[in-house]
């Protein structure tokens, strides 16, 4: 690493530590030439694959149009911003560390529509009803019906407040 004060190209670290959930390293790190101290960040560098939309055609990852679809589905929630954002990095880690180079489009709605499962019910109807399409009514009970085995987040979260107060 070379020394942002002086250019010296030799730099000696001191000391080296991770940090919070971003996977980085910070170290500290002296130059052996004018012996002042600065602090570096590494980290490794993902980047998102490209998206192949149904119709073949393939264009450039973008976080805002997921961000996007997902604030809509999300409309008029009560969701707290903490979750909202842990849902969104949660879909964005799992989109940058796909293995391959390319991925379509169906599957990152496969990947939001699992996070919004998590997050909230009637957000993940929400995006389910545009992103699989729904041909009719009976398509959309079926999905509703698998939703009723399973305590809907916001169920989760009362039962949890009920129990706390008691």
């Amino acid at each position: 690493m070379r020394c942002p004060f002086c250019g010296e190209p030799e730099t000696r670290v001191i000391d080296s530590r991770l940090t919070g959930e971003t996977n980085a390293i910070k170290r500290r790190r002296e130059c052996v030439s004018c012996n002042i101290r600065f602090n570096t960040v590494e980290q490794s560098e993902l980047s998102y694959p490209r998206v192949i939309k149904t119709n073949s055609s393939s264009e450039l990852f973008s976080e805002d149009k997921i961000k996007k679809g997902v604030y809509i589905a999300l409309e008029k929630r009560e969701n707290s911003i903490v979750d909202i954002d842990r849902t969104f990095e949660s879909i964005f880690k799992k989109c940058r560390t796909q293995a391959d180079k390319e991925v379509s489009s169906s599957e990152i709605g496969k990947i939001v529509m699992k996070e919004l499962l998590k997050l909230d019910h009637v957000a993940y109807l929400r995006f389910a009803s545009v992103y699989l399409n729904f041909e009719d009514k009976e398509a959309f009970t079926k999905v509703i019906k698998s939703l009723e085995k399973d305590l809907s987040p916001e169920m989760k979260k009362l039962q949890k407040n009920l129990l706390q107060d008691e």
